[in-house]
């Protein structure tokens, strides 16, 4: 078995370490036996979505954000058709941003792809500090970092967390992040996935049962170090 992960535009898209989620995904493919490679997409560079498993779109400020914007358009239309098939997609910050309609500044406003029914707009204030989340789709917390301008409206769409400690999508509903079919979106930096572990393996499940056809069950690895780290911050910030 192979995958194939696609990092959109890094040179631009990548705050707070987000490459090493890249890193992490990577490691828990080869570490299993599964041959996997990635490809870093420059803004010049066409993209085939149809040779790619999983896709990264990291976080950048507004102003890279804006760079990345115009090239977005050209791609929407094959990106849609990957999300609508079940394609892998962990979308950061200003990546989770432009995965909606638009998002709105003081300046002016940003589209997006509207790839999934959400919008963004420019808050007083950032939201910045360490937060801690429960899912549904796992038995770990996640935790991370979280640092934006942007308060995130998802609409009826599923969140993939209820915060316990932090600030989230807006900092009134108390959830943060979208799940959407094989996409998720969320606010949470540090690199995200070293830490949770659980949500590194689900992108690389859903990524080879699309590739494959059938269920697919991940070979344990030792996460003794990661839930190290996870039950860390848990303890720290909500049972402390």
């Amino acid at each position: 078995m192979k995958l194939t992960i696609g990092h959109l535009y890094p040179e631009l898209l990548n705050l707070y370490g987000d490459r090493g989620n890249i890193q992490c995904m990577m490691k828990r493919s080869l570490w299993r036996g599964i041959e996997a490679e990635t490809i870093a997409f420059g803004l010049e560079d066409s993209i085939d979505f149809s040779k790619l498993d999983i896709v990264l779109l990291g976080g950048g400020s507004d102003r890279e954000q804006r760079i990345v914007c115009s090239r977005l358009r050209d791609i929407r239309e094959n990106f849609h058709h990957y999300v609508e098939d079940g394609g892998s997609v962990l979308a950061v910050c200003g990546g989770y941003q432009l995965l909606g309609h638009y998002y709105k500044t003081e300046e002016d406003t940003l589209e997006g792809l509207s790839l999934v029914d959400l919008y963004t707009e420019q808050g007083e204030g950032r939201l910045i500090q360490n937060i801690v989340l429960q899912s549904e789709l796992f038995d770990m917390p996640i935790v991370g970092f979280e640092n934006h301008g942007g308060r995130t409206c998802i609409n009826n769409n599923k969140p993939l967390g209820k915060v316990l400690y932090g600030a989230g999508n807006d900092g009134k509903s108390g959830y943060e992040g979208v799940v959407y079919k094989n996409v998720i979106g969320t606010y949470l930096h540090g690199p995200l996935l070293p830490k949770n572990p659980q949500l590194a393996d689900w992108l690389i499940q859903h990524a080879l049962e699309r590739k494959y056809g059938k269920e697919t069950e991940l070979t344990p690895l030792d996460d003794s170090q990661e839930k190290e780290a996870n039950d860390y911050i848990y303890h720290r910030f909500v049972r402390g």
